[in-house]
C-alpha cells in the first residue's frame, strides 16, 4: 500500500525527491503469513455465492463404476496492460476533472465525488481509450484518490503515472488457487456425482473469491453435485478479477478432471463430453437461452483432424519430440449491465452516436458504429462514434465481455427509436438535407438494460445463459530438455450473434494466447522474505510473445440467442482465454504419459514430474 506521495514539477526531480523517504516500522509481533500453504486457514468469503449442492454425492461416488479425484493448482498471474495506471486531476473550485485510464468512468465518477464530498455532477472523468485492462483498471485504486487529493491540496493539476514495478503491486493480480475435482461415472461414462471445491489466496482484510467452481453447476449432466469456494487470508495484496476470472481457473481443473476420466473409463474426450451434454442446466433445471457445444465439439474435432489421433500417451513421436494431442470445452458466464446511448443525425446524413463507455481495445466504437449504421441504413464510414466521457449518457463498466451487450443494445434501441422519428417526418434514406426543420438535426436517447428480476450481474433468473467453445491443441515435447511448445490449435466458439466477425477472431486469438500463458509461462513469484511479488517488469514475468503462438484456427457456429438482449448476442472478450490452458496440459499428458496438474508447466516442471527422459 502506498504511505507517501511526492510532488515535483519534473519526473526526474519527483523520483529523486521519493528514493529520499525512508519509512520505519513498529514490530506488532503478529505473525505474518506470505505463503499460500495448503494448509492455511480456509474462511468462506463473505461476498461470494454460498456453496451449492444437488443430490447425494456420497452415494453417487459409491455407485459409480469408476472414480477419479486430483488437485490441480493455478498460479498468480498479473494483467500487464501496455499502458501502466495513470491518472491526471484538476481542481476548478469545487469541480474535479480527472483523465483516467479505467474501465469504467462512471464508476470512478462515484468514488472521487464520494470521497470528496462533492456532488456527483461535479466530477467528469475523461477516459476514451484505456490502452488495455483485463480487470485490474476495473477498480479505483489509492493512486487515483491520492492524484486527486494532492491536485486540491496544491491548487494545481497533478499527473502520476505508475512504474512498471508499481503495476505489480498496487493494482491487483489473480490469485492462485488449489481446486479439488471429484468425479464418479458409470460403465458408460455418466456421470454419477461431481464435486469441486476452491480456495484462493486473498489479502488479509479482503475478500475476493474466485469462482472456479461456478462452471461445473451448468457443463455436464449430474444427478448430484457439489461445490464449494473459500478464500485463505494472507499479507499479500488484494486480487482482482483477471482475464479470464473464475472459469478461467476453474475450467483448467474441471477439463483436466474429465480427460482423466476419458483415459480412466477408456473414452475417447470427445465422445465422453457428448455423452454427458444435459438437456437443462444441471443445478437449477433452468432452459438453456442457447447452446451449441455439441457443435464447437463436433466441428472443431473434425477441423483439427482428431479422428487420426491414436490415444495412447507417447504414441506420436518426430524424431526427439514427442507429439501429443489434447482438448478441453469452453465456457464463461453471461454478465449483462444497463447502458444508455444518444444517436444523432444530421441533414446531410452524418450520424454521431454518443455514449459513456469507453475502448479497452476490443473494438467497440466499430461494433458502435456497425450497430446504429445497421438500424438506419447508412454507410458505416457516415457514423461518428464519442465515448470516454461522462458526461455522455451513462454506460456500465468495460469489463465481464459486456460491452457489446449492454452499450450495443442501447444503440440499437436508439437508433431504432432515430429512425421512427425519421418515418414520422416522412424521411426514408439517408440523403435529406432541409428535411430536419430549422434545427437541422433529429437525435434519440434511448437506454437498454437486461429484464425485470436479474441479478445484480444481469444474470437472468429464467435462463441459464452461457457462452461455449472447444479448444483442441497439438504440442510438441522435447524429450531431452522437457521444453513444451504448442505446435497448432483449433478452436471453436458458440457466443450468440457475432457482430463483427474480424474483431471478434482477433479476441479469441488473443484469448487463446492467454491461454498458452496460463498453461506454459505466466507466474508471478511471491518473495516471503520482503513481502512482495518478485517481478519487477516483463523481464521477470514471462507472457507469450509472437514466436510462442502457433497457428490459430478459429471459427465461430451460428448461435442467436434472442434472450440475452435485442442484438442476440453474447460477451465473448473472456472466453477465448478458457479452455486452452486445460487442452494443452491434456496434450502434454498424451505426448508424455505424465500427468501435471500445475500451471505454468515450465522445463523444470516438466522434467521434475519425469515427463523427459
Amino acid at each position: 500500500q502506498p504511505i507517501a506521495i511526492v510532488l515535483a514539477d519534473g519526473w526526474e526531480r519527483a523520483r529523486y525527491a521519493a528514493g529520499l523517504v525512508r519509512a520505519d516500522y513498529a514490530d506488532t509481533r503478529r505473525p505474518v503469513v506470505f505463503d499460500e500453504a495448503p494448509d492455511a486457514v480456509e474462511r468462506e468469503p463473505l461476498l461470494s455465492p454460498p456453496d451449492e449442492t444437488k443430490g447425494d454425492v456420497a452415494a453417487g461416488l459409491a455407485a459409480a463404476h469408476t472414480v477419479v479425484s486430483a488437485t490441480y493448482t493455478t498460479a498468480d498471474r498479473h494483467h500487464s496492460p501496455m499502458e501502466p495506471s495513470a491518472t491526471y486531476a484538476r481542481w476548478d473550485g469545487d469541480r474535479l476533472t480527472v483523465h483516467d485510464s479505467v474501465q469504467s468512468i462512471g464508476l470512478t465518477q462515484l468514488a472521487l465525488s464520494t470521497a470528496f464530498g462533492v456532488p456527483f455532477e461535479s466530477v467528469r472523468v475523461i477516459c476514451p481509450f484505456i490502452g488495455g485492462g483485463f480487470g485490474c483498471k476495473g477498480y479505483v485504486w489509492p493512486h487515483q484518490l491520492l492524484t486527486a487529493a494532492a491536485a486540491k491540496v496544491t491548487g494545481r493539476p497533478v499527473k502520476l503515472a505508475l512504474t512498471r514495478t508499481q503495476m505489480f503491486t498496487s493494482c491487483g493480480h489473480q490469485p492462485t488457487t488449489r481446486q479439488t475435482v471429484t468425479l464418479g461415472a458409470d460403465a458408460r461414462g455418466r456421470l454419477t456425482a461431481l464435486r469441486h471445491t476452491s480456495a484462493n489466496a486473498a489479502s488479509l482484510h479482503g475478500d475476493h473469491a474466485e469462482g472456479a467452481t461456478e462452471a461445473s453447476t451448468w457443463m455436464y449432466a449430474s444427478p448430484a453435485i457439489e461445490v464449494r469456494r473459500r478464500i485463505r487470508h494472507t499479507d499479500r495484496p488484494e486480487p482482482t478479477p483477471m482475464r479470464a476470472p473464475h472459469q478461467g481457473p476453474g475450467m483448467f481443473a474441471l477439463e483436466s478432471a474429465m480427460d482423466e476420466l476419458a483415459y480412466a473409463t477408456g473414452i475417447d474426450p470427445v465422445e465422453l463430453r457428448l455423452r454427458n451434454e444435459p438437456e437443462t442446466d444441471p443445478l437449477t433445471g433452468r432452459p438453456f437461452s442457447s447452446r451449441e457445444l455439441r457443435a464447437c465439439l463436433l466441428r472443431a474435432a473434425d477441423r483439427f483432424g482428431w479422428r487420426d489421433r491414436t490415444p495412447e500417451p507417447r504414441s506420436m513421436r518426430d524424431g526427439d519430440e514427442l507429439i501429443g494431442w489434447g482438448m478441453a470445452a469452453a465456457t464463461m458466464d453471461t454478465f449483462r449491465f444497463a447502458a444508455t446511448a444518444r444517436v444523432r443525425v444530421d441533414a446531410d446524413g452524418h450520424v454521431r452516436v454518443e455514449c459513456g463507455t469507453q475502448e479497452i481495445g476490443t473494438g467497440l466504437p466499430g461494433v458502435i458504429a456497425t450497430i446504429a449504421s445497421d438500424v438506419l441504413g447508412t454507410d458505416p464510414d457516415a457514423v461518428e462514434v464519442r465515448f470516454g466521457d461522462t458526461e455522455l449518457p451513462p454506460a456500465w463498466m468495460t469489463a465481464g465481455s459486456s460491452a457489446t451487450m449492454g452499450v450495443g443494445s442501447a444503440v440499437y434501441a436508439a437508433a431504432t427509436e432515430l429512425k421512427e422519428k425519421l418515418k414520422e417526418l416522412g424521411v426514408s434514406g439517408m440523403g435529406f438535407a432541409g428535411s430536419l426543420g430549422a434545427a437541422g438535426f433529429l437525435e434519440a436517447e434511448a437506454g437498454w438494460g437486461p429484464e425485470e428480476g436479474s441479478d445484480l450481474a444481469g444474470r437472468s433468473r429464467t435462463y441459464s445463459m452461457h457462452t461455449y467453445g472447444a479448444v483442441f491443441a497439438e504440442v510438441r515435447v522435447d524429450d531431452e530438455l522437457g521444453l513444451v511448445r504448442v505446435a497448432r490449435c483449433t478452436a471453436g466458439y458458440a457466443a450468440g450473434r457475432i457482430i463483427n466477425p474480424l474483431t471478434a477472431r482477433s479476441q479469441m486469438t488473443g484469448g487463446l494466447a492467454w491461454g498458452i500463458g496460463q498453461a506454459l509461462l505466466e507466474n508471478s513469484r511471491f518473495d516471503g522474505y520482503f513481502g512482495r511479488f518478485v517481478s519487477k517488469n516483463l523481464a521477470g514475468y514471462t507472457v507469450p510473445v509472437n514466436a510462442d503462438i502457433p497457428e490459430l484456427d478459429v471459427f465461430f457456429v451460428d448461435d442467436h440467442d434472442p434472450h440475452a438482449g435485442p442484438l442476440g448476442a453474447k460477451g465473448i472478450g473472456e472466453l477465448g482465454a478458457v479452455g486452452a490452458g486445460a487442452a494443452i496440459a491434456n496434450a502434454v499428458f498424451h505426448a508424455t504419459g505424465k500427468r501435471l496438474r500445475d500451471v505454468p508447466m515450465g522445463i523444470a516442471e516438466v522434467m521434475a514430474a519425469g515427463a523427459a527422459r
